[in-house]
């Protein structure tokens, strides 16, 4: 499906981006340092034009360390120059500090005891630039943010998440549904079975975003703290609106699984329609527990104010989301069409 755009109100603004790995440009907020003692290394690079697991490979090799036993708290976008934490075990801070790699620098290294572990990360800071803007649409892009900073940006998962060709989530829909063989690897299935879960919470931010209801609490609903991350049901929900208005909690959305917090009452009615749509029954997400274990998604994340700088017919914005948010759907945003990497090979 094509994700409705919150902005409607402003036209496409024509731009280039992502011409080089210097318009796209992410640094991680860690959720902690390095403490100074331990058996893993951790090293802060900075990669350009390289995957994440691609740089820790070479990273490895680079100091003959076990790829297979280093870590990361995320994966980076490949056409971008990123900034990010890694760790490595079997090795020392001196010996990663004097690697040489084509695409990749170690910044900083300290020892930790413990491998680093996916999610372990506070937020992640965009520089970004857009290129060859006709002057008199900065007045517009600069309401598109205005909007997003008020509302808040759709947590819609980017288009990387569903693979290469975009297919995983199909993919995963047909053997959940017993229409084809599972992948033997654990780790393809994880894969497909998350584009899966992704694409069905896509849809339900899209009807959120369609009813100009994204930050509207209706009672039911799963409600997030910003702060802590703790669950609760909206009962109250003058009482709850007040809080989501005031940004202490967002609305979330399903990441379908065998262990998720369901919402209740009408709010769940609508979560099950979902799955209804795609022909799936919770049985099947029973069956897959191990896979999909489920979890639950702001449907919307605060913006800040964005930094906004014009040279000529440039514009650089400096804007900082929350770990698992994608940049590009800021900058669909601003484009009304969806923010892809440049195609290689």
């Amino acid at each position: 499906m094509t994700l409705p755009y919150l902005t409607t109100s402003v036209d496409p603004i024509e731009a280039e981006f992502r011409s080089t790995p210097e318009d796209f440009e992410v640094e991680e907020v860690p959720a902690y340092t390095p403490s100074g003692t331990g058996e893993h290394i951790f090293a802060f690079i900075e990669k350009r034009e390289l995957t994440t697991k691609d740089a820790v490979r070479a990273l490895c090799e680079s100091v003959d360390a076990d790829p297979k036993a280093a870590g990361w708290a995320g994966l980076k976008d490949r056409h971008a120059i990123t900034r990010q934490w890694v760790s490595i075990w079997g090795t020392t801070p001196d010996a990663l500090t004097r690697a040489e790699i084509e695409g990749v620098r170690v910044l900083q290294a300290a020892p930790h005891p413990h491998k680093l572990r996916t999610g372990h990360l506070q937020a992640n800071q965009f520089r970004i630039r857009l290129r060859h803007i006709d002057a008199a649409r900065i007045d517009d892009l600069r309401r598109v943010l205005a909007e997003i900073e008020t509302q808040g940006l759709p947590n819609y998962y980017g288009e990387q998440r569903f693979g290469r060709e975009g297919d995983n989530a199909e993919r995963a829909l047909r053997w959940v549904l017993g229409e084809a063989r599972a992948p033997r690897g654990g780790f393809q299935r994880k894969l497909q079975m998350s584009a899966l879960q992704s694409k069905l919470f896509n849809r339900c931010v899209a009807e959120r975003v369609k009813s100009s209801t994204l930050g509207q609490v209706f009672a039911g609903d799963v409600m997030k703290k910003h702060d802590s991350g703790g669950l609760f049901i909206a009962e109250d929900v003058a009482e709850t609106q007040a809080r989501a208005d005031a940004w202490e909690i967002s609305p979330t959305g399903p990441m379908f699984g065998a262990r998720m917090r369901w919402a209740e009452g009408e709010a769940r009615f609508r979560e099950e329609a979902l799955l209804q749509e795609v022909g799936l029954t919770l049985d099947h997400f029973a069956q897959w527990k191990r896979v999909a274990p489920g979890t639950r998604r702001f449907v919307r994340v605060p913006v800040q104010k964005v930094g906004v700088t014009v040279s000529d017919n440039t514009v650089n914005l400096e804007f900082t989301l929350p770990a698992g948010s994608y940049a590009t759907i800021l900058v669909r945003e601003i484009l009304k069409r969806d923010a892809q990497p440049p195609k290689t090979g």
